[in-house]
């Protein structure tokens, strides 16, 4: 068999000498070298992995200039390697977002994107790595943590867990019993009319159930609108539901519930996609921005006081805030709500 001569590997990465550098010169003199005869297969191998890094760079999607779709990008890569961390990482980073922690209650700042339990499709949830939450938080000899309540995939915000069984109980009962006081932040498209009011519509799940929301505005433009949201009752997508479909005013990001008649990513209107800075193709990337900002519970044994828990929403939430030109409300020394900008937060 001939060996090749020095200039066939020249020919063969011609154009890509700059890109691959030291590659070239690794290519050449090999092959120039009677050992390069024993071992055809290398060139081969070589110029196998050649293509393939051609043809990933032709499919690589490119980075977006505005800086909203960039984030807008990097919020759906994120959700995505939520599902692909190990279950020590994701409980570390549970941690991290401690709202509230006694000896019978630990209280988590829930992420986008990460459900609660398992399911298709779903490789990794809260309820798996609730073992390891409680090691890291209370020794290698804790039991695993248990849940209270739940919220959607999408939703952020306070979550609430404890130590035994005995008072997630208890909890459950209190969450069951109405007894549990929960407010939401949601933004919303367009503005519900009137700015306050009771939305007590009922929706079907295997079953008629009354569901109930109370609202209100905190701060409104001429296309979006911050609404606070109470609900009374706990069906399952009550507010996204109640949002769209009784007041016509279905949440930023909510791509199931927007339209009445088809499954398809929300249509934003021209105004709000500008002051996102956005396209509409870009639309079914952008979050659901309903948060869970507190949850006030009863006092779980005589003699202790109820239980406050706020929690501030997510950056991708106050970001929009302040591109929609909403303002944030804050609590004054009394309690009472007052609007400031967003971006104070």
């Amino acid at each position: 068999m001939a060996v090749p001569s020095c200039s066939a590997p020249g020919v063969w990465v011609r154009g890509s000498w700059q890109r691959l550098g030291n590659l070239f010169t690794f290519v050449s003199k090999p092959l120039c070298s009677a050992a390069a005869a024993s071992r055809p297969l290398d060139a081969q191998r070589l110029a196998e992995r050649l293509r393939a890094q051609k043809q990933e760079q032709k499919t690589k999607k490119p980075v977006p200039t505005n800086p909203v779709q960039r984030r807008v990008q990097e919020l759906l890569r994120f959700t995505e390697q939520l599902q692909r961390v190990h279950p020590n990482v994701l409980a570390k980073a549970l941690s991290r977002g401690l709202i509230h922690q006694d000896k019978d209650l630990v209280v988590i700042n829930k992420p986008y994107g990460l459900p609660v339990h398992g399911g298709p499709g779903v490789r990794l949830c809260i309820s798996d790595v609730l073992p390891v939450l409680a090691k890291m938080l209370h020794g290698h000899k804790a039991e695993p943590l248990h849940l209270c309540h739940r919220l959607d995939k999408e939703t952020t915000g306070v979550m609430v867990l404890a130590w035994e069984k005995d008072v997630a109980h208890q909890v459950q009962e209190l969450f069951r019993t109405r007894q549990v006081t929960k407010k939401y932040w949601a933004i919303t498209m367009r503005v519900p009319v009137p700015s306050a009011g009771v939305v007590d519509i009922p929706i079907i799940e295997k079953e008629v159930q009354v569901a109930v929301t109370q609202y209100r505005v905190l701060s409104s433009t001429l296309s979006s609108a911050l609404l606070e949201l109470q609900p009374v009752t706990g069906i399952k997508h009550q507010l996204r539901v109640h949002l769209s479909f009784a007041l016509d005013c279905p949440i930023l990001g909510d791509h199931k519930y927007s339209d009445w008649n088809k499954l398809a990513p929300q249509k934003l209107s021209a105004c709000i996609l500008k002051k996102l800075g956005l396209r509409q193709s870009k639309a079914r990337h952008i979050p659901l921005h309903l948060h869970a900002c507190q949850l006030t519970l009863p006092a779980l044994q005589a003699g202790k006081e109820e239980l406050n828990l706020v929690c501030k929403p997510p950056r991708y939430f106050v970001h929009s805030l302040r591109r929609l030109g909403l303002k944030m409300p804050s609590r004054d020394q009394n309690g009472d709500e007052q609007a400031t900008h967003s971006g104070a937060q």
